[in-house]
């Protein structure tokens, strides 16, 4: 496939199929579409408040009709999706397997309407832009793990900590640390009218008020006396409870729809790079407006 090569309208659509299966989110397409297109730019303009099918749909429709602009970018995003194989990112969102089989056959589909188009130069002049990357992908990745082994280290040294009030100032920062690291814009314990709230943090646009406790198991009273706090603030907001040891058998109530937990297994699974912080609130969030549950941990799910 070159400049001078004519795309079917078969390749159009199924490239359209692809793009909208192989990420489920649609910040993660976004990402892949920035580091596919030279002219990323267009990426800004585009109407991602819909599904990512309609985003998609506008995207390669306004590449078509200005291939003065956009046929060298058009000709790269057959490329980067024919060579598309890691699948991974889908993972964690598909239960049963239905999102990665349909996400491959539709790749697949791509590489066999575009066959016998690509030459071998182009091939490999765009396998060395990928491995380099791809090399750059790992080196971000790289240093996540080692970041997040440090703060396994420190959090390990807390589990050991006999001194308990040192103990809780010492889990304020690090929860403050290992939100930086996820770039979640947290912000240090403050107080409001008397109120202790540990911290708060932005995510998708909404804030988060956090509180985090280690000592015992939270009860009933705590999760109220919480909710309490998050209710009486913006409308938007949002309780995150952080509570190492869990909580007790009759703590959640119905009533409680203000806020999501987290625990010990949770940051675990986080420090471990099982998950990664963003995906493991988005999922816990989501949970939590589907079907009332404030409280599954990474191992439930």
């Amino acid at each position: 496939m070159n400049n001078d090569t004519k795309i079917s309208p078969n390749a159009i659509l199924a490239l359209k199929e692809a793009l909208a299966v192989i990420y489920w989110k649609k910040e993660d397409l976004r990402d892949y579409l920035k580091l596919v297109l030279s002219n990323n730019a267009i990426i800004a303009t585009l109407d991602w408040n819909g599904t990512k099918r309609e985003a998609v749909k506008e995207l390669v429709e306004r590449m078509i009709n200005r291939p003065d602009i956009y046929r060298n970018d058009l000709i790269q995003l057959f490329f980067a999706v024919t060579d598309f194989e890691d699948f991974s990112n889908l993972k964690f969102w598909d239960d049963d397997g239905t999102k990665t089989k349909k996400a491959k056959e539709a790749v697949n589909r791509v590489r066999t309407l575009t066959k016998g188009h690509i030459q071998k130069s182009k091939e490999e002049e765009e396998a060395s832009k990928r491995r380099i990357e791809y090399e750059k992908k790992i080196a971000q990745r790289k240093n996540l793990s080692e970041e997040l082994l440090l703060l396994k280290e420190t959090f390990n040294g807390l589990v050991i900590s006999k001194d308990l009030q040192k103990r809780g100032f010492a889990l304020e920062k690090f929860l403050h640390d290992i939100f930086m690291l996820f770039e979640l814009d947290p912000k240090g314990s403050f107080k409001i009218f008397g109120e202790q709230i540990d911290g708060s943090f932005t995510f998708h646009a909404t804030d988060y008020l956090l509180e985090a406790k280690w000592k015992r198991q939270v009860d009933r009273s705590d999760l109220a006396s919480f909710c309490y706090k998050v209710e009486t603030k913006f409308k938007t907001a949002v309780g995150l409870l952080i509570t190492i040891e869990g909580v007790t058998t009759e703590a959640i109530s119905p009533h409680f729809k203000s806020i999501i937990i987290m625990d010990g297994v949770d940051l675990v699974a986080v420090l471990d790079g099982h998950v990664t912080l963003p995906d493991l609130l988005l999922k816990k969030r989501r949970i939590a407006s589907e079907t009332g549950n404030i409280y599954l941990n990474y191992n439930q799910f």
